[in-house]
């Protein structure tokens, strides 16, 4: 009779310790990855609802995947392990990335943003000064990823729209879509408003051309920190200290990425290089050698092209920089291998 007690009262224990131990079980939800730090990624779930989540144990175990969850990931996530907060489970498979190389001479990928539809790429027309090769890397960059590419010329209002146009109709000529605003007196604006809508763009360019003040302008809500620009260095400061996904009100979200005052190009291979000028392209298979780098071969059509004045000197001179630091970074990684 004792022992029969002392087993019903075990038996008892250990259905009050199973109950006590093991959480109901939840089906994955899915979501998207809208910011990240310290390890710790908000997730806009489907249903509308933000939550803070980490990645689970055996993600990250795995190097590659740790590195590599970026903003704009589509993920499931579930509750933790002890029932408490959620866990990121499974990176869902991209459409479309971002890709830079890692700052700081590094060797490697640095994923910006993912799932995304369109780079839009601000310059200013003035404080700070543009850089034509510079904005000349954000395109190729954009164009090796394979993402649709809007230019983006802020702060029209200081040098005139006569010499906006002036200095940067030629890439309207190549085919991009380009936009001049003006943040200040809402210039521009309604026509940007409507290339976003409904799209996942990220917003890419250098410190201080006013990529935060042109959201802020279209949508109040988003309420974006602006910093000012020094006068001493005629640089912007950082403001945005990582990539942000921002859903629209209207459909669509904007990435608002950091000001990246060294841009590394990652995954194109110096013989590809041309391909990422539009305005090479009819020329490309006109040239008497398939491998013509475009530099000095005779008979190149990409340089009698430019002799013709069908592809503009500077497009032509920021491809030979861009050529010489890919073909210097290739020949880099081939004496690490050795």
């Amino acid at each position: 009779m004792v022992e029969t007690s002392r087993a019903r009262v075990l038996a008892l224990c250990l259905r009050r310790r199973m109950s006590e131990t093991v959480a109901p079980t939840v089906a994955p939800m899915e979501g998207i990855v809208v910011s990240g730090a310290g390890g710790v990624w908000r997730v806009r779930r489907d249903d509308g609802v933000a939550i803070d989540a980490s990645l689970r144990g055996r993600l990250k175990q795995t190097r590659e995947s740790a590195l590599k969850l970026a903003v704009g990931d589509r993920v499931t996530i579930v509750p933790g392990d002890r029932g408490d907060g959620w866990a990121i489970d499974t990176i869902l498979p991209r459409r479309s990335q971002l890709a830079r190389r890692e700052p700081g001479g590094r060797y490697g990928e640095r994923i910006v943003v993912a799932n995304i539809d369109q780079v839009v790429i601000v310059f200013a027309a003035a404080n700070p000064e543009p850089h034509p090769r510079m904005l000349d890397r954000f395109l190729v960059i954009a164009e090796a990823n394979n993402l649709h590419a809007r230019i983006v010329i802020n702060k029209t209002e200081l040098v005139g729209p006569g010499t906006a146009h002036a200095r940067f109709d030629e890439y309207a000529r190549v085919g991009y879509s380009v936009h001049f605003t003006s943040a200040t007196m809402g210039m521009g604006l309604p026509e940007l408003h409507d290339a976003l809508a409904g799209r996942t763009s990220a917003f890419s360019g250098p410190s201080g051309v006013g990529k935060s003040s042109l959201l802020n302008a279209m949508y109040p809500g988003l309420e974006l920190r602006v910093g000012a620009i020094s006068e001493s260095v005629n640089k912007g400061r950082h403001t945005t200290v990582g990539a942000v996904l921002h859903p629209l009100p209207d459909g669509g979200y904007v990435v608002d990425t950091p000001g990246l005052r060294e841009i590394g190009m990652w995954g194109v291979p110096v013989e590809h290089l041309d391909a990422c000028f539009p305005e090479f392209r009819p020329f490309l298979e006109q040239c008497r050698f398939n491998d013509c780098s475009h530099q000095s071969e005779p008979e190149c059509a990409v340089r009698e092209a430019v002799g013709r004045g069908e592809i503009s000197a500077e497009r032509y001179d920021s491809y030979l920089r861009l050529y010489g630091e890919l073909e210097a970074t290739e020949q880099h990684q081939s004496s690490s291998r050795r």
